[in-house]
This record gives structure tokens, sequence and C-alpha cells, in this order.
């Protein structure tokens, strides 16, 4: 009888720690979703977007999103619209510090705000300036070089709207590389510099995929000009890190005029990137 009773007793305790596995496992909790962010960006405004830490990563949902980080800012982000009145998309940004960032995009002709922190209350917004420090009276004097160099090298060149914009010299000196390029405005209305973007993009991108798209932001800019009077022409070098361009992709530079609709774009491959012409040494 004894034994029996043992028996019911192990029994009964084993029904009841199985109920409490099954409670635990039946509680478990689902799988943490990020909640986008809503956000409106328009067509002739710029959003400005700070974020807590260095952005690593970019993706956008569709090409009608504009995107850059800021000159000299490795955690503020830029948003512009490429056109009006696109349809919802979205814009997925990683951080250094390992975060996810969502946000849906929709676009609006007066977007509410245009600045936004994501930084914690407690934190001023800082700016985090770029990762690698450069001698920036070296770089200038290299720019300088480039800028009057007579070597012209492999040309790159796009006619539209009246405007003439040519890539007609890449150098490089250390760790950087010196882009020259020359926009001519052959039409009688004068052209407001908005943007000037590079980035690397792939040659073709199948269909419904996001676009992906690695940016290069410059570190120094030699002639910083912002107006083509008509019947005019102006010549700038760009200082951006060297680099080179994988298989079935291209460097795209991008000129965005101000206000208006004449917007051109280069497509530089890389047999034309690897026979930058090499700066000689400052020697003081």
């Amino acid at each position: 009888m004894k034994k029996i009773n043992a028996h019911i007793v192990m029994g009964f305790f084993l029904f009841l720690f199985g109920l409490n596995v099954n409670a635990q496992s039946s509680t478990k909790l689902p799988p943490k979703s990020i909640a986008p962010y809503p956000l409106e960006i328009t067509y002739f405004k710029t959003t400005n977007i700070i974020f807590p830490s260095a952005i690593v990563g970019v993706d956008r949902g569709s090409k009608d999103v504009l995107a850059q980080k800021a000159i000299g800012a490795a955690n503020i982000l830029q948003l512009k619209a490429a056109r009006d009145s696109f349809p919802e998309t979205n814009l997925t940004v990683i951080t250094a510090d390992g975060k996810l960032n969502s946000f849906v995009i929709n676009y609006t002709p007066q977007p509410s705000v245009l600045n936004i922190s994501l930084k914690e209350r407690d934190n001023k917004n800082s700016i985090f300036l770029s990762p690698g420090s450069v001698n920036e009276v070296e770089v200038t004097t290299y720019a300088t070089r480039a800028l009057y160099s007579k070597y012209k090298g492999r040309k790159v060149k796009h006619r539209k709207y009246g405007i003439r914009f040519g890539l007609n010299g890449i150098f490089i000196r250390d760790n950087l590389m010196y882009l020259r390029l020359t926009i001519t405005n052959t039409s009688n209305i004068s052209y407001d510099i908005d943007q000037l973007r590079f980035f690397i993009r792939d040659q073709k991108k199948a269909k419904r995929t996001a676009s992906q798209e690695i940016e290069i932001n410059p570190v120094h800019l030699q002639n910083n000009v912002t107006k083509i009077n008509g019947r005019s022409s102006q010549t700038l070098v760009v200082a951006v890190p060297k680099f080179t361009i994988p298989d079935k992709k291209y460097l795209a530079i991008q000129l965005f005029e101000a206000n208006g609709g004449r917007h051109i774009e280069l497509s530089v491959k890389n047999r034309t990137i690897i026979k930058a012409a090499v700066l000689p040494r400052i020697t003081y």
C-alpha cells in the first residue's frame, strides 16, 4: 500500500511539473518588433536626422528618396525627395552602436519638422566628425595642384538641359583621391547648385529589390562654387578617401539644381578610377 501511495505521489508531482513547464512555454513573448518612425520629406527642403552614433549603413526602399551623410559629420543624415508626390516608402539606417533605425517615409509639400534628433534628451545634439583626420593645409595644397594641373586623363562627361557636367581629372596622394569636375552652363539661366553627391551603386538592379548604395563622403572641396551663371563655366576639386569599384558597380556623381529640375549624373567605371595620376609630394 505504501509503495502504491509513493507512486501516486510521484506521479502527482510529475503532473504538476509538466503543467508548470507548459505554462512557461505558453507564456513566451513573441519576437520584439521595431516600430518604424513616421517621417515626411519634400522636394524643396532638406530634412536632417541626428543619430546618437555614427551612421554605418543606409538602405532606401525607393530611389524617390535622396539620402546623404552631412559632410564632415558621421551621425547626421540629410534627406530630400527626388520628385514630388511619390508613394509611401521606407528607410533603414544602421548606426555604429548596433542599432537599427526604421522609418516610413511619405511626401508632403510642407513638412512640419525639418530637424529631428534621435539622441537622448540629456545629450547635446553634437556632430560626430568623420573618422580619420586630415591635414587641411596639405589637402588644400594638393587640391589646388589638381585644380590647375594640365593632366586630363580619361574624361567622363554628360550634357543635358544646357548644362555640361564633366570629370576631367583624377589624382591621388597618399590616402586621398582628388576628383576635378567642370560645370559649364551654356544656357542663359543661372544654375544654382543644391547638392553634389558621390556613391557607388549597382550597374543593374533586379526589380523589387532594395537599392544598395555605398556613400563616399568628401573631406574637402576646393573652389566651392554655389552658382554657375549663364554662359559661364566653373571647375572645382573634391577630395575623397581613396577607393576602387567592385565588379558590376560604378561611381555615380550627381549634381542637383536648387529649386529646379536640371539634375545630371555622371557614371564612372573602375577603369577610369585606376588611371588616377599621382600628385607630386609637397616639399617644405
